[in-house]
């Protein structure tokens, strides 16, 4: 079994066993949640990129019909 050491900053170093189980590379985030018999779950805080679909909303509108006779008509009359 894995084991860390507590640093006086309250810092610890997750093994590498550890690490790599769960997939953890610099720059990730861990959640910890503690439970009632005491055990504590560290579980990699990650988000899938495809969960973030949708979020946001593009700038640019579409088009309309509209919008496009509009343009011809303007630029016909340059001529």
């Amino acid at each position: 079994m894995p084991t860390a050491t507590v640093t006086s900053k309250g810092q610890i170093t997750i093994p590498k066993e550890v690490r790599d189980s769960l997939g953890l590379e610099a720059g990730h985030r861990v959640s910890f949640q503690v439970r009632e018999d005491g055990v504590v779950e560290l579980r990699p805080d990650t988000v899938d990129l495809m969960s973030l679909c949708g979020i946001l909303k593009p700038r640019i509108r579409g088009v309309t019909i509209e919008d496009m006779n509009a343009g011809i008509r303007k630029a016909a009359t340059r001529k």
